[in-house]
């Protein structure tokens, strides 16, 4: 039987390689991909505006969404489904009632632009969009 020291030794060398891969996977875990921290960047509640290009619909009234992550979500009245990609593309549906629409745009920093269409009311209409992170 070898001495208690030399056992020892043994058991350090076999726990070593463990123990730092267990703090490789909490230091992945500590800080998020590049990519992940990109999505996170447009976290927060949104208040965007519509305007009217086409159509009988009304315009300039805003709407509040919220992002989490990859999701894009109602952030009061309506249901709202949509998802942004790491560059800051969106795309989103809303609807309301009986009115529906769909819109598409790009995020980046505190500011978003897009264009939107759908039926709002029973009228055919579409427009553009304006984003601003609150």
């Amino acid at each position: 039987m070898p001495p208690f020291s030399q056992t020892l030794s043994s058991l350090t060398d076999v726990a070593r390689p463990r123990c730092l891969a267990l703090l490789a996977v909490l230091a992945m875990a500590a800080f998020p991909s590049s990519a992940n921290a990109r999505i996170r960047g447009y976290d927060g509640v949104w208040n965007v505006t519509f305007a009217t290009t086409r159509g009988n619909c009304s315009s300039g009234y805003s709407v509040p969404f919220t992002v989490t992550g990859s999701r894009v979500s109602s952030a009061g009245g309506g249901r709202v489904s949509g998802k942004v990609n790491r560059s800051g593309t969106v795309a989103v549906q809303v609807s309301v009632g009986a009115s529906h629409a769909s819109g598409g745009g790009r995020l980046a920093g505190v500011n978003g632009a897009g264009s939107w269409r759908g039926i709002i009311s029973g009228d055919q209409c579409s427009g553009t969009w304006h984003a601003t992170r609150t």
